[in-house]
């Protein structure tokens, strides 16, 4: 078979056929009369074979390797294609998210991209400075797009940027609320911590939705920031998650502030003198836990309250009924 013949059958160009020969890849097993380059069958086969590997993303001369070597084994080599394909993806794919991102900032022209450009890179710079300057600039010098914001502001270690990412995104609008949720079912704590803090400084609707769902997170500290937020809110249903935080003394004095707060409604009030005398009351409740219970009825006005100080002034346990004692003093003096 000549090399025109071949060419079209395979789909590989004369020109191709020419520099696989003069790599040494496929060698046409013959010449006519003519001096024209013959190609058997195996030839062919040789090719179609040398098209297959080169599919692979192998280089021709991992090809000649892999075809003429007896002792090559393809497991090595399979691997390290892996793990270059897996690396050309991860570049590929961030630079699709970094086009995407400056895509979703509605440049009006070439000093917008780059000035986009520059703030993105230095988000990802390893200077905290640096980090720190991008987050403050990101809101008046060029748009960052908030998932940018976001993702800087989940993996951010340093504290002094973090709070600088939580300002700018605070001032990004009710478009980061969805994306922080995310970060709240990451499987790693320190991710999870700074996406409800994140949360809980955000305005609006669907940030306070996100943190009511937080509530029944079963990860402690995010419900605590969660329950913290939505207690200065006036959200009554961080009640049952504050008293849990009292009895774990876990932001414990934060806690019973926040109750305090919610306890200015007179109904809501009644409610939490009671939740807080049931955990009282519970058996399981520690003798530490008993006192900061008791003392978080300090900041609960009411009838209800005051009757359960009144009652725990005579509590077997002698540090409970001299707190409440006190306490009842207190209130009387107001």
């Amino acid at each position: 078979m000549l090399i025109g013949e071949v060419a079209r059958r395979s789909g590989v160009s004369a020109r191709m056929l020419r520099h696989y020969e003069s790599l040494g890849l496929v060698r046409p097993s013959g010449r006519t009369g003519s001096g024209y380059r013959e190609y058997s069958r195996e030839d062919v086969r040789r090719i179609f074979h040398v098209e297959s590997l080169r599919s692979l993303g192998l280089s021709l001369r991992e090809i000649g390797r892999a075809l003429d070597e007896p002792g090559f084994a393809p497991s090595a080599l399979v691997d390290d294609l892996v793990r270059r394909t897996r690396e050309r993806i991860a570049a590929e794919t961030e630079l699709l998210t970094r086009l995407r991102r400056i895509d979703a900032a509605g440049p009006a022209g070439w000093e917008d991209v780059l000035q986009a450009v520059a703030l993105l890179q230095a988000l990802g710079s390893e200077s905290p400075d640096a980090r720190q300057r991008a987050a403050l600039s990101s809101v008046h010098e060029a748009a960052v797009p908030v998932d940018a914001l976001v993702e800087a502001a989940l993996s951010e270690t340093d504290t002094n940027v973090a709070g600088a990412l939580r300002w700018a995104l605070a001032r990004s609008g009710e478009d980061a609320a969805a994306p922080l949720a995310k970060g709240l079912d990451s499987p790693v704590a320190a991710v999870r911590e700074r996406a409800v803090l994140a949360l809980t400084e955000l305005s609006g609707g669907e940030a306070t939705a996100r943190l009511r769902d937080a509530l029944a997170s079963p990860d402690a500290v995010v419900r605590g920031y969660a329950a913290l937020a939505l207690g200065a809110q006036g959200v009554v249903d961080a009640v049952p998650t504050l008293i849990d935080m009292i009895v774990a003394g876990r932001n414990d004095t934060d806690a019973a502030d926040a109750l305090s707060v919610l306890a200015q409604d007179s109904a809501t009030a009644d409610r939490i003198a009671a939740g807080l005398v049931g955990r009282l009351a519970h058996g399981s409740t520690d003798a530490s836990a008993r006192g900061r219970l008791t003392q978080a009825l300090a900041g609960v006005p009411g009838a209800r309250a005051s009757g359960a100080l009144a009652e725990l002034s005579r509590d077997e346990d002698r540090a409970v009924a001299l707190t409440a004692t006190y306490l009842l003093r207190l209130r009387e003096e107001r």
